[in-house]
């Protein structure tokens, strides 16, 4: 009953349909992994893409108890005061990793102030790596928390990012499979990936809540595709092609994936990049780790052949993919408006 008396009373144009769980597919993507039936399974996932922009995937191979050790660390994390956490901001890195307040993001800046608080990072790169070395921007080290006060949370965030570095793979192989390409046509495009992993945590919200304040405000992704983890406490609504939203609740044991920008101008917009948002209104904290997998800084990316009817004009102007992200940050981060920066971001 006490909990129930924190929760937030949403605004009208705030609430979400329910749904069923078929509204957004669910893929089983063994066969994918073992070879057994990569066609089939990637038919199942381009269709996800093209009619939703959404799926929930099982059968993905990452062990739950390492996705509860990633929850249980960001739940840590995000449990030290505020000025441990603030030792660590974003703004103090070369690379757009670490801490980031509350309002610090804004992923629909001209409507909503985005009420949460994450951690970005992204692939580890010290001074001798080549692209480190030439300066160019989204690349660098990581910020760390000090390993006294946090002593598993290195090791198990990378244990956890490196599997998601591996299912982002798998994932564009169904993707190319489904685009009718070959399998691997993505990997040289993403070898050197502008990849980010978040850890959010929405803090609960009470008393009436509007779209000038909530969790996350309405945006697309920026990259390729996103790999989200989400507890139990739901909250993420997805805008349909009626123009609706819906709840998209967590269903134990899957990942949610979703298309991002870059992804939907490879396709002519055949796979969707989906506007969606957070509303935490349970009067509970909210966690969740979304994974985004980004082309590589030099990638152009520009409308396939294959996506393109007879007489179809590309709906997109090609674009570099580094530049785009920075683009896109740019209008996203207060501390970015005051310097030159970039990195891959978003909320979920």
């Amino acid at each position: 009953m006490a909990e129930q008396a924190l929760a937030g009373e949403l605004s009208e144009e705030l609430r979400g349909r329910r749904i069923d769980f078929d509204e957004v597919p669910l893929v089983d993507l063994a066969a994918l992994i073992d070879g057994s039936d990569p066609a089939g399974v990637a038919a199942k996932v381009a269709e996800a893409c093209e009619r939703v922009g959404f799926l929930y995937v099982t059968g993905h191979g990452v062990a739950p108890e390492l996705i509860e050790a990633a929850f249980a660390q960001t739940r840590a994390l995000f449990d030290l005061p505020l000025p441990a956490k603030e030792a660590w901001h974003i703004r103090t890195s070369s690379a757009h990793r670490g801490y980031i307040p509350l309002y610090e993001e804004n992923t629909d800046p001209g409507d909503t102030a985005d009420r949460k608080e994450a951690f970005d990072l992204g692939r580890d790169l010290g001074p001798d790596d080549p692209d480190v070395r030439a300066g160019k921007p989204l690349h660098g080290p990581n910020t760390w928390p000090d390993p006294a006060l946090l002593p598993a949370f290195r090791p198990t965030v990378e244990a956890y990012e490196a599997e998601m570095q591996r299912l982002a793979r798998v994932l564009l192989r169904a993707f190319a499979l489904g685009l009718a390409l070959p399998e691997d046509w993505f990997e040289d495009k993403v070898d050197r990936p502008l990849s980010n992993l978040r850890l959010l945590h929405y803090p609960p919200q009470s008393g009436r809540i509007e779209r000038r304040e909530m969790g996350c405000g309405a945006h697309t992704d920026y990259g390729c595709l996103t790999i989200l983890a989400q507890d139990e406490v739901g909250g993420l609504q997805l805008l349909n092609s009626a123009g609706e939203w819906v709840d998209a609740p967590p269903l134990p044991g899957s990942f949610v994936v979703n298309i991002g920008d870059q992804m939907a101008r490879w396709t002519n917009d055949r796979f969707k990049a989906t506007f969606h948002r957070v509303v935490n209104l349970s009067g509970r904290e909210r966690y969740s780790l979304p994974f985004f997998f980004d082309p590589n800084y030099d990638t152009r990316v520009e409308t396939l052949p294959s996506c393109l009817a007879p007489g179809e004009a590309p709906r997109h102007e090609p674009v570099l993919a580094g530049e785009w992200l920075a683009h896109r940050l740019n209008a996203s981060f207060g501390y970015r408006q005051q310097g030159s920066h970039g990195a891959s971001a978003g909320g979920a």
